[in-house]
């Protein structure tokens, strides 16, 4: 690949040569061609991070934020200006005083306000972006307990159409996990957050619930699943309360973990159906019956995805790297 010349935190760094694949794009099905094009090429935006995740674009201007979890910070990236710091602390202000891990957030996303709301490992709980004082971020907390008892470390959200918050919380940002002395919940659930009314939790089933995304008409919730063991995609009905109905194994690639980088984590669902969800080897490629139509390839673990308005761009934070890569703009 040619020479790139990137920028983080206004730096710039030359000569560096990107960890993904010249040609990555791996088709099992001649449908996938529908969805991104056969030669299509990553570029690499940014690197340099410890653990990127979370990326979501700014409706208004088209940037692009993103969490680098283990340094409590969130990151914007500019066309044309690169990457640079923009919350810190991201998703821990020492709002917990036991000791922890400190991480920051992880999944991001925009509210039907245009707000942005976090999923903070370190503080364990949803926050909204309230302001910036002198450059410190102020955040509001949405909600950090179930039952009087604190979370363990939100990992992403969505929001339905109705107002209300679908969340994971999985371990990740505790010590030893599910072994940790601040874990006061005896699972990790999937949860629903509406303002103003107590936390549901929709299912506690689920070993390691990570990446969700609802699909196009909100009728259905897909979840991944993290864990080696049952490196799973999950489907459930969205009842008309808000619940979920039974849960449908939608895919499973437990059989690829021993072989390829990455699990099951995060996810989006474009206007036709189709899902891009991370997991072993890259970004998959599902048709809405669980078809593998193929895979993105990115040569190191893959995060999380976000989808630019249009549906034209996917950006993928891949290890220590934010990527991009153009889609065609699938029908509906």
């Amino acid at each position: 690949m040619k020479k790139l010349v990137l920028s983080v935190a206004g730096l710039a760094i030359f000569g560096l040569q990107a960890a993904v694949p010249a040609t990555p794009v791996q088709v099992n099905d001649p449908a996938m061609l529908q969805i991104v094009a056969a030669d299509a090429q990553f570029e690499v935006l940014a690197e340099g991070f410890r653990w990127a995740e979370g990326p979501v674009v700014e409706p208004k201007t088209g940037d692009v934020l993103f969490s680098d979890v283990p340094q409590n910070t969130v990151w914007r990236w500019q066309q044309g200006k690169g990457a640079s710091p923009y919350l810190k602390p991201s998703g821990y202000s020492q709002l917990n005083q036991a000791p922890n891990l400190a991480e920051g957030s992880n999944g991001l996303i925009f509210n039907q306000q245009g707000q942005l709301v976090l999923a903070q490992h370190g503080d364990r709980r949803l926050a909204l972006l309230s302001g910036l004082n002198q450059g410190q971020p102020e955040y509001q907390t949405l909600v950090t307990d179930y039952q009087g008892k604190a979370l363990n470390s939100p990992n992403d959200l969505v929001q339905h159409n109705s107002g209300a918050y679908y969340f994971t919380d999985p371990p990740y940002g505790l010590k030893n996990a599910d072994q940790s002395e601040q874990k006061q919940l005896s699972f990790n659930g999937v949860y629903r957050f509406e303002p103003g009314k107590p936390l549901q939790l929709l299912t506690d089933k689920l070993t390691r619930p990570n990446g969700l995304a609802f699909s196009p008409d909100q009728q259905f919730l897909y979840v991944a699943n993290s864990d080696p063991q049952a490196a799973q995609w999950w489907r459930y009905a969205v009842k008309a309360d808000g619940t979920l109905g039974a849960a449908e194994l939608f895919f499973d690639a437990t059989d690829k973990v021993a072989t390829e980088a990455g699990l099951p984590d995060g996810l989006k669902v474009l206007k036709s159906g189709h899902l891009l969800a991370t997991g072993p080897g890259g970004v998959w490629l599902f048709d809405a019956k669980a078809h593998h139509l193929g895979t993105i390839r990115t040569g190191v673990a893959a995060a999380n995805v976000a989808l630019s308005p249009d549906q034209q761009w996917l950006y993928v934070t891949a290890s220590s790297t934010l990527l991009r890569i153009r889609l065609k703009a699938p029908s509906v």
